[in-house]
């Protein structure tokens, strides 16, 4: 917020608080927001908010018997679809008990191939992207991200999807510790997705937020510095 905005917000707010007061208002405490005057009436744009609704609606309309999500957005994009359906998620960190019947919590570490399970649907969005980072208390693993979408690959039944979010932008890059980003293309190249999984679709967010559905790959590829790459896979093998 520039000065000039900052002064302006001042200058109505002491306006309409002489209002209130001059209206007989009482004012108990104040609580002063000036940001909120040229605020809009929300986020309708962005990597959570397209890639939250698009797989949700997609988990929707495909059915599955069971489905797992991997450290996805709580408040989002399982949110969404815990209003539906019941959802498991597995995060390497903890939550409290869940209030909500559709939500099953259970703390794992998917860098950690012992798991044993096996499910028609799976989500990962926007977090593989943080594996073997550190940022999350995790493990430091300079290969975590690939380790992860191998046991990613693993718990999915055959002919069962795979719903997989990330950064994507020009290059493989790492962002110590935040995040990775990722070629578009580089997903493609990882063995067990090149070996066991078809592409079904590719969904992206560009760098003005806003989503393009169902494009080639091709068309995000120079395209994105800092972008959100939205893909749906199907294990064939």
């Amino acid at each position: 917020m520039g000065l000039f905005t900052k002064l302006s917000g001042y200058v109505r707010y002491y306006r309409d608080k002489r209002r209130w007061v001059s209206f007989g208002g009482v004012i108990t405490r104040r609580h002063i927001r000036i940001k909120d005057f040229s605020a809009k009436a929300g986020e309708d744009r962005g990597h959570y908010f397209h890639q939250d609704l698009l797989v949700a609606r997609l988990v929707h309309d495909h059915k599955p018997k069971r489905h797992i999500d991997i450290g996805s957005r709580v408040d989002g994009f399982v949110a969404h679809v815990a209003s539906f359906r019941q959802i498991e998620v597995f995060d390497i960190r903890p939550l409290g008990e869940s209030v909500h019947k559709n939500i099953v919590f259970r703390q794992a570490d998917l860098m950690n191939s012992d798991l044993d399970e096996k499910t028609d649907s799976l989500s990962c969005l926007h977090a593989i992207e943080h594996f073997g980072l550190g940022r999350y208390s995790d493990p430091i693993d300079v290969n975590g991200h690939t380790r992860g979408i191998s046991n990613l690959v693993r718990l999915i039944e055959q002919g069962g999807r795979l719903y997989i979010s990330f950064p994507i932008g020009i290059a493989d890059q790492v962002h110590f510790n935040a995040h990775r980003v990722f070629h578009p293309e580089s997903i493609l190249d990882h063995p067990d997705i090149r070996e066991q999984m078809t592409l079904v679709r590719f969904d992206f967010v560009d760098d003005d937020g806003d989503l393009h559905m169902n494009s080639p790959i091709a068309s995000a590829v120079g395209k994105v510095r800092l972008g959100c790459g939205i893909y749906t896979f199907e294990k064939s093998k």
